[in-house]
């Protein structure tokens, strides 16, 4: 049977490592908030696209993308709202 100390050194070993993939989480490593379209972003010309998986707009706050489906291959992206069409 372990020891208290060794009980307690593992105890904190599990709370160091779910506070840091915690942080990890809310400082945005891994890029979530990159859209997911293969070919990047149209160009300024176009205010919305999809390449078949997400569908991307450019908003006063940069990129918003939706979420990609479980099983979804990207295709290139195409525009769906030319800039400057109104929503």
């Amino acid at each position: 049977m372990p020891s208290h100390d060794e009980t307690l050194a593992v105890t904190l070993s599990i709370a160091v490592a779910l506070l840091v993939v915690l942080l990890a989480v809310i400082a945005g490593v891994g890029g979530g908030s990159q859209p997911a379209t293969q070919g990047g972003p149209p160009g300024p010309a176009c205010a919305e696209w999809t390449d078949g998986c997400v569908v991307c707009r450019r908003v006063p706050e940069g990129l918003a993308c939706s979420t990609p489906g479980i099983a979804c291959v990207p295709a290139a992206p195409r525009c769906l709202r030319p800039a400057g069409v109104p929503i």
